[in-house]
């Protein structure tokens, strides 16, 4: 893949990935208005967030960091990709088909695992029974996740990283339905979870189907490819599962403070936006870009690879991490404060936006270095270091609840994310690709930063200049789009001045895409 090819790709992913945080940010400003931070919108945040633990294991995680490498090899080599695909299919949908039944059966103790804090009120049954309707969505989201992951090998995005705004569209036209019928509107969001799936996984069957890779049902064999892939896939599921400890580690302090799974769930949707955009972006686009180049031996095309990937992750994700530390009041009082949601939950909500902001960057060079592991099928690795970055996190979440409550969670999370990305630094220095650092790369890295702060010194006075407009209800939403329009406009002019890129390597780009 050629760099341009490299960056439109990036491109291709984002704007669709930018599209599905939109419509997240619209589902979430709904369901703060209609449930608030209160039981039904903290049952309903965890019945939700049990099939996508689950998914991340499976699918996104191991499943596909095992899965793509080798069939894209496949399909560089001429070799039977399609059939591969087929048995890698009929594999995860048997075994996921025996782990949603058993799910079932097990679904308090899941509940008591996600949130201890709810035993003995009423969020804990109705999230039971909220989990019990949703988690079937684990096994259409997973089938999809390998669906995209064929589709992503031989360079067909778009409809993958359509298929989450199908989600976020069905999730408010349920909640708009549910109002204007007198429905209960967490109900309604539930039973969406299954329906909006089905929806996705029909997407990139079709998607997959016209690309000339028809995966039907089949009888499931164990292939010495599948038990290959298998063995490779073993040490990422570990590590996909210390990832998941990391997640229950923090709702499980959050569940212990009211409203506080609610504020770190909205708090997690305004970082998700760059993070999926860029960070997801890259990341899907460069793992089988790298397996491609490694299996024709081009190292030194691997590394201009990877310095594209780092230089374009970094450009757009420290700005934005700038952003949600400067200005997560007025982001998150605009976007989320009407209805249930109040001035206590807005305040809230800020701070663990403000300290998930300085995490925001870890987080994206985490899906920027891993395809270096995967990409050679080391999976072993990046779960050792899975592990350490847990120990942080439960040391400072546990650690520290007791005497900054909630917020700890926040923060282990952050430092967490930071110890990761120096481990896989670390452990990537003798690979080749990571130690050939450009100096393109290190002598842009550097403007970036100063853009950045430039830009969020540019944030803070534009606040205190507009700010009396956020507060007017016919304004608000006018004035908050005027200062992140100063913002970006600020960022690119004086990353164009000072050298840190070049606006037209960002328009060629999009007009390839």
């Amino acid at each position: 893949m050629k760099p341009i090819r490299l960056v439109t790709g990036f491109l291709t992913v984002g704007v669709w990935t930018l599209l599905s945080r939109i419509m997240g940010f619209v589902r979430d400003i709904l369901i703060a208005a209609f449930l608030g931070a209160g039981p039904v919108a903290e049952a309903f945040l965890i019945a939700f967030a049990l099939p996508n633990m689950f998914r991340r294991f499976f699918a996104e995680g191991a499943f596909n960091m095992a899965f793509v490498p080798m069939f894209s090899k496949k399909v560089e080599g001429g070799d039977d990709a399609l059939g591969f695909a087929r048995d890698a299919f009929a594999g995860l949908a048997t075994v996921l088909i025996v782990f949603t039944g058993l799910a079932l059966l097990i679904m308090p103790w899941l509940v008591v695992a996600m949130a201890g804090g709810f035993i003995g009120d009423e969020r804990f049954d109705l999230a039971v029974l909220y989990g019990r309707i949703a988690f079937p969505y684990i096994l259409f989201i997973s089938l999809a996740a390998l669906l995209s992951g064929v589709l992503n090998a031989v360079g067909r995005f778009v409809a993958a990283a359509a298929a989450p705004v199908l989600l976020n569209v069905l999730f408010i036209g349920a909640m708009t339905l549910a109002v204007h019928m007198g429905w209960n509107v967490g109900d309604a969001l539930v039973w969406t979870v299954p329906v909006a799936g089905l929806a996705q996984l029909a997407l990139v069957w079709v998607a997959a189907k016209r690309a000339g890779y028809h995966l039907r049902p089949r009888r499931p064999r164990l292939t010495p490819e599948l038990k290959r892939l298998a063995i490779i896939a073993a040490p990422a599921a570990l590590a996909g599962g210390v990832v998941q400890v990391n997640l229950l580690i923090g709702r499980q302090v959050a569940s212990f403070f009211d409203g506080a799974i609610a504020w770190l769930s909205y708090a997690d949707r305004l970082y998700q936006l760059p993070l999926g955009v860029v960070g997801i972006a890259v990341g899907v686009v460069l793992l089988p870009d790298l397996s491609r180049r490694l299996r024709a031996d081009d190292t030194e095309g691997g590394a201009h690879a990877f310095n594209r990937a780092a230089e374009f992750s970094l450009a757009l994700t420290i700005p934005a991490a700038v952003a949600l530390v400067v200005i997560p009041v007025p982001l998150v009082s605009v976007l989320f404060e009407r209805g249930a949601f109040g001035p206590d939950d807005t305040a809230s909500t800020a701070l663990a936006v403000a300290v998930y902001g300085l995490g925001l960057p870890a987080f994206v060079m985490q899906k920027t270095l891993q395809p270096l592991y995967f990409a050679r099928e080391d999976t072993r690795r990046p779960f050792y270091y899975a592990v350490v970055s847990m120990v942080v996190n439960a040391a400072i979440a546990i650690g520290l609840a007791p005497f900054i409550g909630y917020i700890a969670a926040a923060f282990g999370t952050t430092l967490a994310g930071w110890a990761m990305v120096w481990l896989l630094w670390r452990g990537s220095r003798g690979m080749g690709v990571a130690a050939l650092l450009d100096m393109r790369f290190k002598r842009r890295l550097l403007r970036i930063i100063l853009a950045a702060l430039l830009m969020g010194g540019l944030l803070w006075v534009a606040v205190l200049a507009i700010g009396p407009w956020l507060g007017v209800p016919t304004l608000r939403y006018a004035a908050l789009a005027l200062i992140v329009g100063i913002g970006i406009a600020g960022y690119f002019g004086l990353g164009h001045l000072l050298g840190a890129f070049r606006l037209a390597e960002f328009k060629s780009a999009m007009r390839r895409g």
